[in-house]
């Protein structure tokens, strides 16, 4: 007869967190309902997950499409400004102002040779002058 050597068996003992480890149900992370199937889902079904990221991300996402507004208005105002025919006009502050403008909101920077910065709002710029006018331009963009 072969003697083989003892094993220890080290079992988890039987406790009452264990019990309700079992016992527990998970739900749906967005509408509660209770959820069937593997043991690390957390969402019922797409449109609950997609909802629940969506409303994550909310925050972030209001603000991004706030400045793209922004920007996409501060660009219409310059456009509805530079007559088709020129490649450049003159308009006041108060002008851009009472059109919307907003002038926090620029995509970039263009700097000439000679120090002066342009304003671009995507193809469309402006160059602040004396006075409070600004010169308004299309495609020098840098």
């Amino acid at each position: 007869m072969t003697h083989y050597p003892k094993q220890e068996i080290n079992y988890e003992p039987y406790t009452i967190r264990t019990m309700l480890k079992q016992k527990e149900k998970k739900t749906c992370l967005l509408c509660d309902k209770e959820l069937k199937g593997r043991s690390d889902k957390k969402f019922c079904d797409d449109y609950c997950r997609a909802a629940y990221n969506n409303e994550l991300k909310s925050v972030c996402n209001n603000h991004i499409r706030n400045v793209n507004n922004a920007l996409v208005k501060n660009r219409r105002v310059l456009e509805s400004l530079l007559p088709e025919s020129r490649s450049t006009a003159k308009a006041t502050r108060e002008k851009l102002i009472e059109k919307g403008f907003q002038f926090k909101y620029h995509t970039h920077l263009y700097n000439t040779k000679n120090g002066t910065s342009y304003f671009y709002c995507y193809e469309y710029g402006y160059l602040p002058l004396e006075n409070n006018w600004f010169l308004i331009v299309k495609g020098r963009e840098g």
